[in-house]
């Protein structure tokens, strides 16, 4: 595919995007869409946001998980980037205007201090990462009816970015036994989601290691100071205008958001 394709396909759906319209997957009119092909198009769609101000500010890994592997029907894992608009405080308030299929899952996140390269070792992860602390993604596909869309397909699409919430506390990764958190989502006071962290990867850290491999294959590394959202532990909850939503982690404290028309 050229790079004059790739340009188009990213204002596709840099457009559906801004204007909160559903398009059809990329892979219908294009079946040969690749890997490769999918993140030259993530890559400009990353270049229109950062020429409107958008800074980026991270990573995150998507389908790390067995469940949102099984509820997307896709098997490996992927990434996209975070950038400064898309975050959402603690304590804030989500506005479903612009949504499109709104969803949020639990996670667990990282902030890096030096850069990493290539194939690593978990302990090197784990030097290279100053804090971790827990994290929501709210995600919002591009493409109709959120299903039936291949890899390549997500990943042109940021892997569904949309919007994320990190919690205020931040701990020392070595302070904590990160494979066997207890991880709690509740909407509206209910229970809705829950899942050890262990369900991330085997381990959330891993996720930080097939972030590099995968990011090593385009000849790119992990940046110092970092965000990296590791991937839900959990299937995406969908979202309502009035919903209010609080993730608990053990030893990370909880955060919540809360959502409006």
């Amino acid at each position: 595919m050229s790079t004059r394709m790739h340009e188009e396909l990213a204002r596709l759906l840099d457009e559906a995007r801004l204007e909160a319209r559903a398009v059809p997957p990329l892979t219908r009119a294009h079946p040969n869409l690749s890997l490769p092909d999918a993140y030259a198009i993530q890559a400009e769609g990353r270049r229109l946001r950062t020429a409107r101000g958008e800074r980026v500010v991270g990573l995150k890994m998507g389908f790390t998980s067995e469940a949102k592997r099984k509820q997307m029907n896709l098997d490996l894992p992927i990434y996209g980037f975070i950038t400064d608009r898309m975050a959402v405080p603690a304590g804030g308030t989500l506005r479903m205007q612009g949504s499109i299929h709104p969803r949020i899952e639990p996670e667990i996140a990282f902030r890096t201090s030096r850069e990493l390269r290539g194939r690593i070792t978990r302990e090197e992860a784990l030097d290279a990462c100053a804090t971790v602390f827990a994290a929501m993604e709210l995600l919002d596909s591009r493409f109709i009816d959120f299903k039936y869309f291949s890899l390549p397909d997500v990943v042109a699409d940021n892997t569904s970015a949309s919007r994320y919430v990190l919690s205020p506390l931040e701990r020392p990764p070595r302070e904590l036994d990160l494979p066997h958190l207890q991880m709690v989502m509740e909407v509206n006071g209910e229970r809705v989601q829950a899942a050890r962290s262990d369900a991330i990867s085997g381990d959330p850290v891993v996720s930080i290691l097939q972030l590099c491999e995968l990011l090593e294959q385009r000849g790119e590394s992990l940046p110092a100071g970092s965000i990296v959202l590791s991937g839900a532990a959990t299937a995406a909850h969908p979202l309502r205008a009035g919903d209010s939503v609080r993730l608990t982690v053990e030893g990370l404290g909880e955060l919540s958001v809360s959502v409006e028309s």
